[in-house]
């Protein structure tokens, strides 16, 4: 059940806005309803920039939910998942072991609840934004349409495509007072009536505050839209090449915070710290039209990713004890994964029994190949993965090799440990249906099922033990919207989410993983939206996860304990224009939650879990050429570890932006990120891992159409 204090603010919520929607509905009788512009986000899906659901206005999707545009992207200067996350209510970024997007959605972190174009990408890398049409995250668990995982939430990166109407070239040039250089390439030709050519390419230098951090990404993304009519087709071929220094940050003190004379110091290694990665993605959608009340659309993707990362990083560190002293640990990892996915879905509008049904009927299938190892480092002074160094701005270590804390030559080498092998197969076959249900002019019933067959066999080549397990489950999803006018909508929701113990990277199924059943996750959801005929939507929503794992009883290995934990919270959102002069986004969120065990509630909090986060984006037209732009994210403290002994504090950071229209095709914009220079740690991966925040940044673009 929710809290006492979570339903008195909901209803509160809810209560005042709706009296709101109608003051504001009795003085805007006599506007005209606002305009369902696809592109611009009035749609979650659309057949404009993602084909493989149902369109479905975000007024009537029972679920709290972002979207950030291109344009908002561009104005604000991002370049990464992760700038995008900061700038969202109920989810926040973690560390990803310096080499990957992770996000936590709702307290609970991810490193594969990612998709493109609907379609799941689950390695772990850094996702570019260069060919982004707009960036989705929906929170809260759903199955139903993603299969399993989102266990928190997901996101989903809807990609550009052809374009038939018109030919054009747009291109960006960028270069930040850190060191980092980019430029972007964004061209569009029609080559007759029904078939069109874009090519999306990018080609960054990386570089930053830290010592010996820089890298290269280079993106390649040509589309090739057909349309005959009833039917389109949109085939991509994407290219990635990325590789980037790895840092892991800074170790904590005695009193659980990160030492901020440490600021300056990079507990890694300049050459071995590193990742690379190569992927090559193929997408195909199909869409056709039966008739005016059935449509259909298929999409195939297939991805090769080829990766590596190898690091050292902080192990353990006492500053009590020894305060000059850290003790290094580190691995080589890689990762060869094939990704085949096929998904086809049927929507069909009919009047049935007296009511209007739009009926999603999909089937989907998942081939996966994942192989990967791991070795430790092996330092010959010790004859363990772990040694100890003195620290100083640079630590000595240079390929592998440096002078220990004693004074002695320590040389590791990534040949001698190995931490494990296994080569993945992975069948997965998925069934939905769901029904939205018109039951009134004013109530709308959203209602669906979906069974996932989950199959996976893992070879562990260290221990030559072959091992399988499959999984079957059925997630269904609830929604109820009411919509007292047009332009509000007050939903409750339930929702469910699985997760097989192979875990989100298929890492094995050893010990009992075999033998027990999937994580499953639950969440309940109320909420209020509200579009103002001005241009704002309003959100507000109240929900509650809650987690049942299965885990084998202490007392008695033949029976199971099923451990129950949840987290709980509330989210507000604010987006869109105020007026012609003043576009505003702006989300809070406040979470709270508790680790249970097999005891009961433990008193502790789950990691990463800040209790209250802000953000607000004012972007103002100050005449025709020139706009100012403004933002604020600030995150309460939270813990880095589930022992709740390590602190991520709390920080506050703004930014800026300008740009000015040299020509109506040139602007030139200047983005400054952490404005006030605060020092500040944004995330972290563990205890003795924080991330140091970059200090003031000024970013400096020009972009220019043909």
């Amino acid at each position: 059940m929710f809290s006492a204090k979570s339903v008195t603010i909901s209803l509160s919520l809810l209560c005042f806005l709706s009296g709101v929607a109608f003051a504001q509905e009795q003085a805007d009788s006599d506007q005209q309803p606002l305009e369902e512009v696809l592109v611009s986000g009035q749609y979650l899906y659309s057949d404009t920039v993602n084909a493989l659901r149902t369109p479905t206005p975000i007024l009537d999707v029972p679920q709290s939910l972002s979207i950030v545009s291109a344009d908002a992207i561009t104005a604000r200067g991002f370049n990464s998942i992760g700038e995008v996350i900061n700038y969202l209510p109920g989810v926040t970024t973690s560390q990803g072991e310096g080499h990957r997007d992770a996000v936590v959605f709702r307290g609970v972190r991810s490193t594969a609840d990612f998709y493109i174009d609907g379609m799941r990408d689950d390695v772990q890398y850094f996702r570019p934004l260069y060919n982004l049409e707009q960036v989705e995250v929906l929170r809260g668990p759903n199955a139903l349409l993603f299969g399993r995982g989102g266990t928190g939430g997901v996101l989903n990166r809807v990609t550009k495509k052809a374009q038939l109407d018109d030919d054009f070239m747009a291109a960006q040039l960028s270069v930040d007072s850190l060191g980092e250089i980019g430029g972007q390439v964004d061209t569009n030709k029609v080559l007759s009536d029904s078939v069109a050519l874009r090519i999306n390419a990018m080609l960054e230098r990386l570089d930053n505050h830290r010592d010996f951090y820089d890298g290269d990404r280079l993106g390649f993304n040509p589309t090739l839209r057909i349309d005959r009519g009833d039917s389109r087709i949109d085939l991509s071929y994407e290219f990635v090449d990325h590789q980037r220094f790895i840092d892991r940050g800074i170790p904590t003190g005695s009193n659980g915070r990160p030492i901020e004379a440490f600021e300056n110091i990079v507990f890694g290694d300049a050459d071995i710290n590193t990742t690379e990665l190569k992927a090559h993605l193929w997408r195909l959608g199909l869409q056709h039209a039966f008739s005016d009340s059935l449509k259909g659309n298929v999409s195939a993707f297939h991805g090769d990713f080829d990766k590596l990362y190898q690091n050292f990083y902080t192990a353990s560190y006492h500053q009590a004890e020894s305060p000059d002293v850290v003790t290094l640990d580190g691995y080589v990892d890689t990762t060869q994964r094939k990704n085949t996915i096929i998904s086809a879905n049927l929507i069909s509008e009919s009047t049935l029994g007296g009511l209007n049904h739009t009926l999603l009927a999909g089937v989907e299938f998942i081939d996966t190949t994942s192989d990967q190892d791991r070795w430790n480092t092996f330092w010959d002074t010790t004859q363990d993965d772990r040694e100890t160094f003195s620290i100083s701005r640079n630590l000595g270590v240079l390929g592998g090799s440096g002078i220990n804390a004693l004074g002695d030559v320590a040389t590791n080498r990534f040949d001698q440990d190995i931490n494990d092998e296994t080569r993945v197969s992975i069948e997965v076959t998925s069934f939905y249906l769901q029904d939205e249900l018109e039951l009134a002019d004013q109530l709308r019933l959203v209602a669906g099922l979906r069974y996932d067959s989950f199959d996976i066999a893992v070879f562990n080549v260290v221990s030559n033990e072959r091992r399988a397990r499959k999984d079957s489950e059925v997630s269904p999803r609830l929604g109820l919207v009411y919509k007292p006018i047009e332009a509000i909508s007050v939903y409750a929701s339930y929702s469910e989410s699985f997760l097989p113990r192979s875990g989100e990277q298929f890492a094995n199924i050893n010990g009992n993983n075999d033998k027990l059943g999937p994580n499953t996750f639950g969440n309940r959801e109320i909420g209020v939206k509200y579009d103002f005929a001005s241009g704002l939507s309003f959100t507000a929503a109240m929900f509650e996860i809650e987690q049942r794992s299965p885990q084998v009883a202490d007392n008695d290995p033949s029976t199971l304990d099923v451990i129950e934990s949840d987290i709980e919270g509330f989210e507000l959102q604010l987006q869109g224009r105020v007026n012609d002069t003043w576009s505003v986004s702006a989300g809070y969120s406040s979470l709270d939650g508790e680790q249970v065990n097999r005891q009961g509630p433990t008193g502790l909090t789950p990691r990463e879990l800040p209790d209250s986060m802000f953000s607000i984006w004012n972007q103002f037209y100050v005449y025709d050429r020139l706009s100012i732009g403004l933002g604020l994210t600030h995150q309460s403290e939270s813990f880095i570890d589930n022992g709740n002994t390590a602190v991520l504090p709390s920080y506050t950071r703004i930014d800026a932006a300008v740009s000015y229209d040299l020509s109506n095709d040139t602007t030139i914009q200047l983005n400054i990120e952490n404005a006030t220079d605060e020092l500040y740690f944004p995330n972290a991966h563990s205890t003795h891992q924080v991330s140091v925040g970059a200090p003031i940044n000024v970013r400096l673009a020009i972009n220019t159409a043909f």
